[in-house]
C-alpha cells in the first residue's frame, strides 16, 4: 500500500514563508513525477508545482518566483518552500505523485496554509 504524508501547514503572515514536505511510503518501485497542488476556498484545485524524475520542473504563473519544489530521492520526499507568502496563497495543499505503474496518482490528505494579511 502506498501512502503519500504530508507535513503539517500552519498559519503564517503576509511575506513569510513556510516549507511543506510530503513522504511516500510503501512498496514504491519507481517514482517519475511529485508535485503539489492546492484549493482556495471557492475555487477549484490547481496545480502548483511539479518535478519530474529527469529534474523537469513546472509552476503556476502566480507562484513562480516564490515558491521552489525539490526532491530527496532517498527518503522518496517531496518539498514546497513557500517565500513571500500572500493572502491568496490560502489553500488546503495536496501532495501528488506517480509511482510505480499506477494507472493514477496517489495523493495526501491535504495540509491547510493559511496567509493572515
Amino acid at each position: 500500500q502506498v501512502q503519500l504524508v504530508e507535513s503539517e501547514g500552519g498559519l503564517v503572515q503576509a511575506g513569510g514563508s513556510l516549507r511543506l514536505s510530503c513522504t511516500a511510503s510503501g512498496n514504491i518501485l519507481r517514482i517519475t513525477r511529485m508535485g503539489w497542488f492546492r484549493r482556495a476556498p471557492g475555487k477549484q484545485r490547481e496545480l502548483v508545482a511539479d518535478l519530474t524524475s529527469n529534474g523537469s520542473t513546472n509552476y503556476a504563473d502566480s507562484v513562480k518566483g516564490r515558491f521552489t519544489i525539490s526532491r530527496d530521492n532517498a527518503k522518496n520526499t517531496v518539498y514546497l518552500q513557500m517565500n513571500t507568502l500572500k493572502p491568496e496563497d490560502t489553500a488546503v495543499y495536496y501532495c501528488n505523485a506517480d509511482i510505480n505503474w499506477s494507472q493514477y496518482p496517489y495523493w495526501g490528505q491535504g495540509t491547510q496554509v493559511t496567509v493572515s494579511s
